[in-house]
C-alpha cells in the first residue's frame, strides 16, 4: 500500500510525501499523482521518509524523476542507493 499526501506552500515547490511501499500498482499511482502536478507546471520534491520499500519498477520510476529535476528527500539508505545506481 503506497499513502501520498501532498504539502504546498506559496512559492515553494510541491512535496508528495509518500508513506508504505512504491511497488507494483502504486508506483503507476505516484507516476499519475507526479504528472498532474507537472502539467500545472509546479515543481516537485518527493520526500521517502516513511517509505519501507521499492521494487525494481518503484526504484525505475524514481530514478527518472530524478533525470527530470525532482528533489527526492529522506530516503533511507539502500534505497537511496538503489535510486543513484538505477537498481
Amino acid at each position: 500500500m503506497l499513502r501520498i499526501s501532498i504539502a504546498e506552500a506559496a512559492g515553494e515547490p510541491i512535496t508528495l510525501q509518500l508513506d508504505g511501499q512504491v511497488s507494483g500498482r502504486w508506483v503507476e499511482l505516484l507516476q499519475r499523482t507526479w504528472e498532474a502536478h507537472l502539467k500545472k507546471g509546479v515543481r516537485v520534491t518527493i520526500n521517502l521518509r516513511n517509505v519501507s520499500f521499492a521494487d525494481r519498477d518503484g526504484i525505475a520510476l524514481l530514478k527518472s524523476l530524478t533525470n527530470r529535476q525532482v528533489e527526492i528527500l529522506d530516503a533511507l539508505p539502500f534505497i537511496a542507493k538503489q535510486i543513484e545506481t538505477g537498481g
